[in-house]
């Protein structure tokens, strides 16, 4: 069995359409109900009227169901270990009893402190025309050192990226300074509101005594309280790692390496507190050995983001630009070949859900898509033309794997089932 095939819909005002969706050859949806506000209490009602949606037209055409919620946002009270996080982590869990209620069972969130995924540039042009995400170290630092002017910003970059950042930032028309801000400021994936810079220092102020260790343990405490309620609900927890997998703005990020989550399953040994497996955020680094890390943790990855990036300076990995699914610095194949040996494993081993959700991430605009305004990365032709890459290449490791001999097994990260 492969991997269930989704991609993300951001709902009813969502440019791409659930038919979109279906005719792309999914079985699943990933979405989330974006309208409630952080913190507050997914209402079973307002769940199933999501589920409805995606399922009314089941009768007629191939069937679609919600299969993951990406995602269920954790409230900046319970990343800052604030006392009101008590009713936050109350609310969390009943969210989480809500959805196993309605027969959802696999839950992605992250612990990104104020910002979600990071950017300068939403619109790069590639080599065919093509349009693609991109993040440009020098472009943020003009950002934090020229744009916000966080206090204390010259203590994160080397003495020639400042100078570098403040003579690009004298040349930039003021149309570009405001395009820069707005796209580091840019809210949550799904929502039309950003952060403005009136108010976004202050939100960074509240983390002035909050470093590594702290917000580890946040995560931690967190994790230790919703992840068995989880487990108890059938319900899969899956972090999705930082992106870029690097602090920014001063802030500390704790889902960025291989080690960091191998404490954090630690933190609570359930197979319930999982993974989601995003290669284009743990593939920024090239300490993360990703085919390894997938049979180290294979029975936590609960879901799965497939894309890669592009490098593109030889002398640090903190430039780069999402580049074609097969054609990044990911070895995509090696990842897709340990994905389908952990499935395999699976089947063996008689757990529940061999086939992991997996979704085609971050494609380019394209085509037709050029002249629509779609969420970025999240345009229909280039996600499209990911998962088709990866469908086939997904096919032809599975058949290839038929013709040879049984792979040698592995030992799973511990989890108590």
């Amino acid at each position: 069995m492969g991997m269930l095939q989704t991609m993300r819909w951001f709902g009813p005002n969502d440019p791409v359409s659930l038919m979109d969706i279906r005719q792309a050859g999914c079985a699943g949806v990933v979405t989330a109900l974006h309208q409630i506000p952080v913190g507050e209490v997914w209402p079973t009602a307002a769940i199933e009227q999501r589920k409805q949606l995606v399922e009314a037209d089941n009768d007629r055409y191939s069937a679609l169901h919600w299969a993951v919620v990406e995602s269920l946002p954790v409230h900046e009270a319970i990343k800052k270990g604030q006392p009101e996080r008590a009713q936050y982590i109350e609310n969390y869990k009943a969210s989480i009893r809500n959805l196993a209620g309605c027969g959802i069972r696999t839950v992605c969130y992250n612990f990104m402190p104020v910002l979600d995924w990071s950017r300068t540039n939403l619109s790069y042009e590639m080599p065919d025309g093509s349009r693609a995400l991109r993040f440009v170290w020098e472009d943020f630092a003009v950002f934090d050192l020229c744009i916000l002017k966080r206090p204390g910003a010259e203590a994160d970059y080397e003495p020639e990226l400042i100078e570098s950042a403040h003579r690009a930032f004298a040349q930039m028309t003021p149309d570009r300074v405001t395009e820069l801000a707005n796209i580091v400021l840019l809210g949550l994936p799904g929502s039309e509101e950003a952060f403005t810079l009136d108010t976004f220092q202050g939100l960074l102020d509240e983390y002035a005594s909050i470093g590594d260790t702290e917000l580890r343990n946040n995560l931690y405490y967190f994790i230790q309280q919703v992840a068995p309620v989880a487990e108890k609900a059938g319900v899969n927890l899956c972090v999705h790692p930082d992106d870029p997998p690097m602090p920014l703005l001063g802030l500390p990020r704790v889902v960025s390496t291989e080690s960091d989550l191998a404490r954090l399953m630690e933190a609570c040994p359930v197979t319930a507190n999982g993974i989601t497996f995003c290669t284009g955020s743990l593939g920024i680094r090239p300490d993360n050995d990703l085919p390894g890390m997938i049979n180290r943790f294979g029975n936590r990855i609960h879901f799965i983001h497939l894309r890669t990036t592009k490098q593109e300076r030889t002398d640090g990995w903190r430039n780069f630009h999402e580049a074609d699914h097969l054609a990044g610095d990911v070895d995509m194949y090696a990842v897709v070949k340990a994905i389908v040996l952990e499935q395999q494993r699976r089947e063996r081993v008689g757990t529940g859900v061999t086939a992991i959700p997996m979704r085609p991430d971050h494609g380019h605009q394209m085509l037709d898509d050029l002249h629509k305004k779609t969420y970025p990365g999240y345009s229909a032709i280039g996600r499209l033309r990911g998962l088709a890459e990866l469908r086939g290449l997904e096919l032809g490791i599975t058949r290839s794997l038929a013709d040879q001999p049984a792979q040698a097994s592995y030992r799973p990260y511990a989890a108590t089932r």
